[in-house]
C-alpha cells in the first residue's frame, strides 16, 4: 500500500503539476468574471431603459403643449401623434403613448391602436410608475408619468423599450465581455508558463511527489537534529555536574544524577522496545524530544502501546509527521501558562495506529482551526525556522496515506493521527 501511495504522488512533475492549477484557475477566474460581466451588463442595459422611459416621459408630461392639447382639444391625435413620431425616432425608445385620464389612447406607435384602452397598469392616483409589462408589442419596461394643466390631472403619458431592444443592446456589449475573458485566459496561461519555468529551475523535472518527499525529508532531519542536540546538550549538562560533583568528593550525589538520567531515558527505551512493530528511528525521535522538553522546562509524558501496529508510512515520513506534532506542542506549552507540559500517546486506532499529542499551550482559537494547516500560515515570528510548513506537511503525509489528522475541539489542545497498520512483512 505504501509503495501505491507513494507511486500515486510522483505521476507529472511540480512544475507541469504548477503549470496545470495555475491554467485552470485562470480560466476558472476568467469564467467568474464573463458571469459577472455579462450579469452586469444585463442589469445596466435595464436600468437604462428604466431611467430613459422615465426620463422621456416625465419631459412630455411637462410639456405644456401635451397638457393643452390634452385639456382643450377634442382632437389632440392630430397634433401629438407627430410628437410622438418624433419622440421615439429621436429617444429611441419603441413607443410614445399619450392618452386621456380614463386610459383612452390618443398616441400610439400603430396609428391602428388609437383610441383604444392603454394596456398596461394605470395608477389609481397621479403618480408615476415604471414596470414591465405585455402590451401590443410584447414585452416591455415602461415607465407611466401623469400630465396636469391648470393644477389638474388631463392625461397621462406611458413610454417603453421593448425587452427584444433590451437583449439587442445586451447582446451588442456580449463581444465586450468575451475579449476581456479571452485576455484573462490568455494573461493566465502566461503567468502559469512563467510559473512553469521558474519551478522548474529549482525542481527541474522533479515528479510532484519526489519534492514533497524533499520536503519531508529535510524536515525529518531538521526535528530529529533538534532532539538529537538536546539529548546531547543535556547528557554533557548532567556529565559535567556529576564531574564537578565527583571532584569536590561528592561522589554520591553525582552518582544519584547520571542514575536519574539513565532511569528515565531506560523507560522510554523500554517503551519503545516493547512495541513490537516500532521503528527505532523514532524511538530516537522520542528520546531527543524527551531531551528537549527538559531543556525548555516542559513536563513530558510518552505513552506508548506494546501491539500498536506498524504505520504505512516510511520511516522518514514518520518522524516528520511525529516531530512536527511533537515541536507545534512543544512551542504551544513553552508559550502557555503554567504548568507546561506534553503527552504523546501511540496505540492502536480505527484505521490501525493512532498518535496523539496533547499541550498545555493556550489552544487554537476556532477561526484558526483549518488555517493552521495551511501552508506558509503560522502563529510563530515570521523569523521562526520551518514557519508554516510543520503542520501542512504533516496533513499532506497522513492524508496521502489514507489516514486522517484532526485537531480537537475541547481542552486540552490535542492533535489526532490516524494512519493504516502496515501489513506483516
Amino acid at each position: 500500500m505504501a509503495a501505491r501511495t507513494r507511486r500515486s504522488r510522483e505521476v507529472g512533475s511540480a512544475a507541469s503539476r504548477v503549470f496545470l492549477a495555475l491554467c485552470v484557475a485562470g480560466v476558472l477566474i476568467a469564467g467568474a468574471m464573463t458571469a459577472l460581466l455579462l450579469f452586469e451588463s444585463q442589469r445596466a442595459v435595464r436600468a437604462e431603459a428604466e431611467r430613459v422611459t422615465a426620463a422621456v416621459a416625465s419631459a412630455l408630461a411637462a410639456s405644456p403643449d401635451v397638457g393643452a392639447e390634452l385639456a382643450g382639444d377634442p382632437d389632440p391625435t392630430a397634433v401629438l401623434q407627430p410628437v410622438a413620431v418624433r419622440v421615439m425616432a429621436e429617444s429611441r425608445v419603441d413607443f410614445v403613448t399619450i392618452m386621456t385620464v380614463d386610459g383612452i389612447r390618443v398616441t400610439h406607435r400603430d396609428p391602428a391602436q388609437i383610441g383604444l384602452p392603454y394596456i398596461g397598469t394605470i395608477p389609481s392616483s397621479p403618480v408615476a410608475l415604471t414596470e414591465e409589462f405585455t402590451g401590443t408589442l410584447g414585452p416591455s419596461v415602461r415607465t407611466i408619468v401623469p400630465v396636469e394643466a391648470d393644477g389638474r390631472q388631463v392625461g397621462w403619458v406611458a413610454v417603453g423599450v421593448t425587452i427584444g431592444s433590451i437583449s439587442s443592446a445586451f447582446l451588442a456589449r456580449l463581444p465586450v465581455a468575451l475579449a476581456i475573458a479571452l485576455a484573462v485566459v490568455t494573461a493566465g496561461v502566461a503567468g502559469a508558463l512563467l510559473a512553469r519555468r521558474v519551478t522548474r529551475r529549482v525542481t527541474g523535472d522533479l515528479p510532484a511527489g519526489a519534492v514533497r518527499d524533499a520536503l519531508s525529508s529535510y524536515e525529518s532531519l531538521r526535528t530529529l537534529g533538534e532532539a538529537l542536540r538536546a539529548q546531547t546538550h543535556e547528557h554533557g549538562n548532567r556529565a559535567h555536574t556529576a564531574v564537578a560533583l565527583i571532584e569536590l568528593g561528592r561522589t554520591d550525589e553525582a552518582v544519584q544524577i547520571l542514575t536519574a538520567t539513565s532511569r528515565r531515558s531506560q523507560e522510554l527505551i523500554d517503551q519503545v522496545n516493547a512495541r513490537r512493530d516500532g521503528d527505532p528511528t523514532v524511538g530516537a525521535l522520542l528520546l531527543g524530544k524527551a531531551s528537549q522538553a527538559a531543556e525548555r522546562g516542559i513536563d513530558w509524558t510518552a505513552d506508548i502501546s506494546p501491539d500498536a501496529p506498524g504505520s504505512v508510512l516510511a520511516p522518514i515520513d514518520q518522524v516528520a509527521v511525529v516531530g512536527n506534532l511533537i515541536d507545534n506542542a512543544l512551542d504551544a506549552a513553552a508559550a502557555g501558562p503554567l504548568p507546561r507540559w506534553v503527552r504523546v500517546g501511540i496505540a492502536r486506532g480505527p484505521l490501525g495506529i493512532g498518535l496523539t499529542v496533547s499541550d498545555s499551550g493556550g489552544g487554537v482559537p476556532d477561526e484558526l482551526r483549518e488555517k493552521v494547516f495551511e501552508h506558509g500560515f503560522s502563529t510563530k515570528p515570521a523569523g521562526a525556522e520551518g514557519r508554516g510548513v510543520g503542520l501542512a506537511l504533516v496533513r499532506s503525509l497522513v492524508e496521502d496515506a489514507g489516514g486522517t489528522l484532526e485537531l480537537s475541539t475541547t481542552a486540552p489542545t490535542t492533535f489526532r493521527a490516524d494512519l493504516p497498520a502496515r501489513s506483516p512483512s
